[in-house]
């Protein structure tokens, strides 16, 4: 493929049999040949979405010394200033620091094992200035995790094994939501060689849903022919990839597929981009082994899903 697919999901909640399995084959066919998809027909309301983004913008927009007081670094949640994250690194690929803001929030229902739930189930902090986020993005992470498990469920059918085989093993699952704000390129001034709004990596999880607005430094997506291709925007859809552990799970038959989001632009120095970006994982215990052939391709050595992520989150931290 040298174009991501849009995937109408509605024929998978609303359709019979043979509609689900036609879902399934898409859904396999964009994450054997490209690793990325767009879907359409999810049922989240267009209206929450924007209003997490006002809010959210409201929040971006307190001074720097009122941010602050929520300061917080790569895996944990509040405030995380410019400067503290460099995604090539997850890589290997040296950049400066990603041109970018980010409010992270995810899962806060510990576990009662204080290891993993000091690393994946922290209490969400929530700013007092902006005191309607709480209650939007609490609506909006219950929404992305209905859909992130219809979305491994579909993959689960797409590979032939149970329709619960992934979800089972996300009863109490880890996911974090970033909200990314990218500057306007008049704020940021040029930026460094080799600096972008987030460097080249591949996501760590199972499933990301991305909720962007377009723009001219927006999102890029690596292709099987080496090339990078600007991800298409479809309006009310939702850009879809996979991570790391569910092409691992699969033993390559899918790819978790690099991209990148471009440094701000001279052609549009006001351009200000707010993305919404679900990070959804499985239960941090789990042991991740690849699927036997003729589903998978590679087998890699098991992992735990905890280890595997804290490794990455590690690399990237500046």
């Amino acid at each position: 493929m040298r174009t991501v697919p849009v995937v109408d999901l509605a024929p998978w909640f609303g359709g019979g049999p043979a509609d689900r399995a036609g879902v399934a084959a898409q859904v396999d066919t964009a994450l054997r040949e490209i690793g990325f998809l767009l879907v359409t027909g999810h049922g989240v309301p267009a209206e929450l979405r924007a209003e997490v983004r006002a809010a959210a913008k409201r929040f971006f927009a307190l001074p720097a010394g009122a941010k602050a007081r929520y300061a917080a670094t790569v895996g944990e949640r509040g405030w995380l200033p410019p400067g503290v994250e460099a995604n090539g690194y997850a890589e290997g690929t040296p950049t400066p620091p990603d041109l970018k803001e980010t409010f992270a929030t995810g899962a806060d229902l510990p576990i009662g094992v204080p290891a993993i739930d000091a690393e994946w189930f922290l209490p969400n902090v929530w700013p007092a200035e902006v005191p309607e986020l709480e209650a939007l993005v609490t609506a909006y992470l219950a929404r992305m995790r209905a859909l992130a498990g219809e979305l491994l469920a579909v993959c689960a059918a797409a590979l032939g094994v149970a329709e619960d085989f992934f979800t089972s093993r996300a009863g109490h699952p880890s996911y974090t939501m970033n909200i990314n704000r990218y500057p306007p390129l008049r704020q940021v001034g040029e930026p460094e060689p080799g600096q972008f709004r987030i460097g080249p990596h591949t996501d760590f999880g199972t499933v990301t849903i991305l909720e962007r607005q377009p723009g001219v430094g927006g999102l890029q997506v690596f292709t099987l022919d080496g090339e990078w291709i600007d991800a298409p925007f479809v309006p009310d859809s939702f850009t879809i990839n996979i991570g790391d552990l569910l092409a691992r799970w699969t033993g390559d038959r899918w790819l978790s597929t690099r991209h990148r989001v471009l440094p701000p632009d001279a052609s549009a120095p006001d351009e200000e981009l707010v993305s919404l970006i679900y990070f959804y994982e499985c239960d941090p215990l789990t042991v991740v082994e690849s699927l036997a052939p003729p589903v998978g391709r590679v087998a890699h050595p098991p992992v735990v899903a905890s280890d595997y992520l804290l490794e990455k989150l590690k690399a990237i931290t500046v």
